[in-house]
């Protein structure tokens, strides 16, 4: 889970070792295996007209990218313990909120950084609207964010747990 607060993202050990391996496979064997595709595909000719190429290229881009933000977030990073299960709203928690107060319209979603966004839970950044509204707030309170067009909204917390994987 991450939690941050100005320049400093909090990681659970967990997620730091993650992020971790991630930036060594790619600085390592990925960085091998996509100037070996760059090599494979300048040896067909002609660069201009070769797909192959630009698709290698374009991975190796954004694989680079990928590189450049793992090592700014590792080298911010401060590992931390997960989030204490005392019914308050912090970054690492499951959410459950109520639209309005009406139980039966509810969201459940995971507040975290998009480092850990999945398809296995909605993520929401604890610096989005929703996020910042309900950060901090304890189970059963109400809490307001902004909407896109500038009016308020309000939500009740329901429940708010420890994300486990």
């Amino acid at each position: 889970m991450t939690q941050t607060s100005e320049n400093v993202t909090w990681l659970t050990q967990e997620a730091y070792n993650q992020l971790k391996a991630e930036l060594e496979y790619l600085s390592g064997p990925a960085r091998t295996e996509i100037a070996a595709k760059i090599a494979a595909a300048r040896e067909e000719g002609d660069l201009r007209e070769n797909g192959g190429y630009h698709a290698a290229k374009e991975e190796q881009g954004k694989q680079e990218l990928r590189v450049r933000q793992l090592t700014q977030l590792l080298e911010n990073a401060k590992v931390g313990e997960a989030p204490a299960a005392d019914g308050a709203v912090a970054p690492g928690m499951v959410v459950t909120i109520a639209f309005d107060g009406d139980e039966d319209d509810t969201v459940t979603f995971l507040l975290a950084s998009r480092e850990y966004a999945s398809s296995d839970i909605e993520t929401y950044s604890p610096q989005s609207p929703l996020g910042s509204g309900v950060n901090g707030k304890k189970v059963g309170e109400d809490a307001q964010y902004e909407l896109p067009n500038g009016k308020l909204a309000s939500v009740k917390i329901l429940k708010a747990k420890p994300y486990t994987a």
